[in-house]
């Protein structure tokens, strides 16, 4: 008790009511590459709509749809997913400024490099958000006046310009008063018409709302004025101004106009599509809103564009030293933005999608971002393909870089010890050999490269499925679809069954497999440590069996087992380390045993247990292990067995003979 001078009541609280908390066993992680998305950044995805939202679709080769439906196949049984885009060779981000080696991997990377427009020289005005060919279908314009708004400056010249002409002759420098695609009418009437080409004063036009190429719908008279509209003046209700905050600070006109375009239609599918808009913000970087937030164009664009980056000022945008730190300034400082009288227009180019991956590329990403369990929350490492770079451009399949990523990704499952590495054999194992027995061996040769674990799972299987976004049928490894199953029998049941069988191994969305073991080819493949991958007709494709790669007989040559244990040494060292810095002593021992014993009895309960026996106290907690500051409590369990084999004893009797004088005898 506390000192206390007189006498009164003390009130303490002693909790006693520590559990061992649950855990995740369900979340996958992969890294590929991919035509879109943030570079060495870890993003999470739940679906396949996330994971296009994040990374686009696949690339129309063979690698990229290995790599897209791996991840995919696994989200397809309704888990989560932790996805790297791989740093590959050859991989570089469009921009303005027509360098054709820039990488922005991601926004750590922009805040870090990109953001004070220090590399604007190399990339010019805007750089893409993310590397790849996609980015060179952007196109940023920027509209930074009322007269970049609209303006009837220009003016026709010479004879009457006839009916259904398409090229239309301005007065002397009318030809710099329009852009390409601008939107012109010519007096008061309101056909609208496209800008298509500009040559000196000659400009090429095509009418709106009229069958394709129709030029004139009437004729226009020498010197009626050019009415133009920037191209997306529609979308805002009008030209850029000056600004509350700009008027507030007593500074000069500062808004602008940002649309950024799919100019390509490689996104979507049709060219000129206006993928963002930024409508009235500011030049000024003290610039804000009516919420209070920046309003400043950078950082609006910034913190909310998919597609681009702020790469650097333009000088055509405002006058002063400092081009990348502007900011309201007073009316009269001389230090005003100029308005320029046409858009500003920025075509991005010099993306490149980069190579297939290395085996080292792939296996330094698993170690730069899944290698400590105390910062990734994982359960499965999906290998995904083994289709490697061989260092100048060229794909290919070979075993020395199948041997490497699988124990590499071992190494991995091991030192963490609680997520299980998943792997297909080669595609040249499988894919195009027309012998089953061919197929057979060279799977199980291939897995024999392979150290033994019982923290890696082998499956057989490579599948084929339809590319809906390449509209083609591809082959994929299964090894996304194994580590699926495993994740939706943790859903349906618990991670110590079996996630093989009809009951909770059946595979989603497969058209066939390349490699289809008969009953023969299943009994070498399992004992080379191989779960056979089956379609059964009628019945769908299941994975037949639920061997981990460990080669010695052990309990833990079950996936059920290694499971179970992941999932209980997990658990209960998350609760032990509420006794971190306490006393080893008899209270302190029986409190733990207190929390994790209700937790075995509850995994007993729901069939993961046969027994289980927790020895906590003073004979593993010696004076010796105190005094060295240890605690110790061994916990022994009996794992439940799944079912692998099946025997039905049909016996015929005789008339008059009772079953039981001939149970014996079977």
């Amino acid at each position: 008790m506390a000192f206390q001078v007189s006498p009164g009541v003390q009130v303490k609280e002693v909790d006693l009511t520590n559990v061992v908390p649950a855990v995740s066993s369900t979340t996958g992680a992969f890294a590929g590459s991919f035509q879109w998305g943030p570079v060495d950044e870890v993003k999470t995805v739940s679906d396949t709509k996330g994971l296009v939202d994040e990374f686009y679709e696949p690339a129309n080769t063979n690698a990229g749809a290995e790599d897209f439906y791996s991840a995919e196949a696994f989200l397809r049984y309704g888990s989560s997913l932790r996805v790297v885009r791989i740093n590959t060779t050859g991989l570089f981000s469009a921009n303005g400024g027509g360098s054709s080696s820039s990488l922005l991997k991601n926004h750590e990377e922009y805040v870090q490099s990109y953001e004070s427009g220090a590399l604007g020289g190399t990339v010019g005005k805007w750089i893409a958000r993310c590397p790849g060919v996609l980015g060179n279908s952007l196109k940023v314009s920027v509209c930074a006046s009322s007269d970049a708004y609209y303006n009837d400056a220009a003016t026709t010249t010479g004879a009457e310009e006839a009916a259904g002409q398409t090229v239309i002759t301005l007065a002397s420098g009318g030809g710099a008063l329009v852009q390409v695609r601008d939107i012109i009418t010519f007096g008061s009437t309101t056909q609208q018409y496209r800008v298509l080409a500009i040559n000196t004063n000659d400009i090429t036009i095509e009418a709106l709302g009229q069958p394709t190429g129709t030029g004139l719908v009437a004729t226009v008279a020498n010197g009626t004025a050019v009415n133009r509209y920037w191209e997306f003046y529609a979308s805002f209700d009008k030209a850029p101004g000056k600004s509350a905050s700009a008027t507030t600070a007593n500074g000069t006109t500062d808004e602008i106009h940002v649309v950024v375009v799919d100019e390509d239609g490689a996104i979507t599918g049709v060219p000129h599509s206006m993928l963002e808009t930024y409508g009235f913000v500011s030049l000024a970087s003290d610039a804000k809103d009516s919420s209070g937030e920046s309003n400043y164009y950078r950082n609006v664009i910034g913190n909310s564009s998919e597609w681009v980056y702020w790469g650097q000022h333009s000088t055509a945008m405002v006058n002063t030293a400092n081009e990348h730190r502007t900011h309201a300034v007073s009316a009269t400082s001389g230090k005003a933005f100029l308005r320029p009288t046409l858009a500003e227009v920025t075509s991005l180019a010099n993306g490149a999608n980069g190579r297939t991956p290395t085996a080292a590329q792939k296996y330094g990403t698993w170690d730069m971002h899944f290698k400590d369990g105390e910062t990734s929350d994982i359960s499965f490492l999906i290998v995904g393909s083994s289709r490697t770079d061989n260092g100048s451009g060229t794909d290919q399949d070979i075993l020395a870089d199948w041997t490497t990523l699988s124990n590499q990704a071992v190494l991995i499952a091991e030192g963490r010890k609680d997520c299980i590495a998943i792997m297909s054999p080669r595609r040249a194992d499988v894919v195009g050999v027309t012998s089953e027995s061919s197929q057979a061996a060279n799977v199980i040769t291939t897995a024999n490269t392979m150290s033994s674990s019982s923290y890696a799972v082998i499956d057989s299987g490579w599948t084929y499925q339809y590319d809906r976004y390449n509209d083609k049928y591809c082959y994929v490894p299964a090894n996304g679809h194994t580590a699926g199953v495993m994740a939706r029998s943790d859903l349906l049941r618990d991670a110590w069954f079996s996630p093989a069988g009809f009951s909770r191994g059946q595979y989603l969305g497969i058209t066939k497999l390349a490699f289809n073991p008969s009953q023969a080819s299943r009994d070498d493949l399992y004992r080379a440590r191989v779960n056979p991958v089956v379609t059964f007709p009628g019945q769908g494709t299941i994975l037949y069996g639920d061997k981990t790669a460990l080669t010695s007989p052990s309990a833990f040559d079950r996936i059920n087992v290694r499971r179970l244990f992941i999932v209980l040494e997990k658990a209960i060292s998350t609760a032990a380390k509420s006794q971190l810095f306490e006393f080893n002593d008899a209270f302190t021992r029986a409190q733990f045993r207190a929390a994790i014993e209700p937790f075995l009895r509850d995994v007993k309960n729901r069939r993961g247990l046969v027994d289980f026996s927790v020895v906590c106290d003073e004979t593993n907690n010696t004076d010796s292990v105190i005094d060295r500051n240890e605690f110790v409590c061994s916990i022994f369990v009996k794992p439940s067995r799944s079912i692998n084999f099946i025997t039905l004893n049909f016996v015929a009797a005789r008339s008059g003979v009772e079953f039981s004088e001939i149970y014996g005898a079977v």
